[in-house]
């Protein structure tokens, strides 16, 4: 198996896992964002110290590699606030709408700095699996002109920025849990002056709930990293948008959700894009 085709799975892996941490993450009720954050990417560090340790990985860091992973995980923490602040200050579908740019910025920044240029199927393919997103999610199309949505923009930037750093870690030689483990410390870091001022009680249920989300953002967080070590953005940015589908399913299954039918349409656009942007990549490395 090429290395494209190792990425397309592990990105695919990181759609369930986040799509399993959002379900998780609005089960937990009326937590301050920023507290969710800081659980999620706790619960991350320790995973990713566990896979060290089991490694017999050293926690060395090389000096060239810092600026990139500090980038990383600036951007990485930027995108996670943001993300958590719209989902808990727009509606549902409004803020996974502007989540799913993060791909188009995977790719502007993967040409801006790592001359990943994508091709002409590949460009057709992000706007094809965008449009059927609209179908899925049907936002209203009024919720760029507050500061809300700028917000959710900005996470989306973020993780996009973010992502494009992984790529860049990736083929210095870094390795995926190290790259999570200093993202997540960062992270952690990052808001504990505001969790030791501002923190909120939560019953058992709710903190269960949050380890659960951690425990799926560590396997994103892992699957995402490996897919962008493995694979550019362009080759594989366009499955990030399974995330939908998997949202979907979890939905009718632990939410009671239906889809309707604008949503079974996203679906099949969705899954028909990524089946042809699969197959055309195959005979591309053929």
């Amino acid at each position: 198996m090429n290395n494209t085709k190792k990425g397309i799975i592990y990105i695919i892996l990181a759609a369930f896992f986040f799509a399993a941490m959002n379900v998780f993450v609005k089960l937990s009720g009326d937590i301050p964002s920023i507290q969710k954050s800081f659980f999620r990417n706790l619960l991350a560090a320790i995973f990713a110290l566990g896979v060290l340790i089991k490694n017999k990985e050293d926690f060395k860091y090389q000096k060239k590699d810092i600026p990139m992973l500090l980038l990383r995980s600036m951007f990485g923490t930027l995108g996670i606030l943001c993300n958590f602040y719209a989902v808990d200050h727009l509606l549902v579908s409004d803020a996974s709408m502007l989540n799913k740019l993060s791909p188009f910025f995977v790719i502007i920044f993967s040409a801006l700095f790592l001359k990943e240029k994508a091709n002409y199927i590949q460009k057709i393919s992000i706007i094809v699996a965008f449009i059927g997103s609209l179908f899925v999610i049907k936002p209203s199309f009024d919720f760029m002109n507050n500061i809300n949505s700028l917000i959710g923009v900005c996470g989306a930037l973020g993780a996009g920025i973010a992502y494009t750093c992984v790529r860049q870690l990736g083929k210095q030689g870094v390795n995926s849990a190290k790259i999570v483990f200093f993202f997540s410390c960062f992270s952690c870091i990052s808001v504990l002056p505001y969790i030791a001022l501002n923190y909120v009680s939560m019953s058992l249920q709710q903190l269960l709930l949050l380890i659960g989300a951690g425990l799926m953002a560590a396997g994103g967080q892992f699957s995402i990293t490996a897919a962008y070590t493995h694979a550019p953005g362009k080759d594989i940015s366009v499955y990030d948008y399974t995330q939908i589908l998997f949202a979907a399913l979890l939905g009718f299954f632990v939410l009671g959700q239906i889809p309707d039918l604008f949503s079974i349409i996203g679906y099949v656009i969705i899954i028909g894009i990524a089946v042809f942007s699969f197959v055309y990549q195959r005979k591309m490395v053929d």
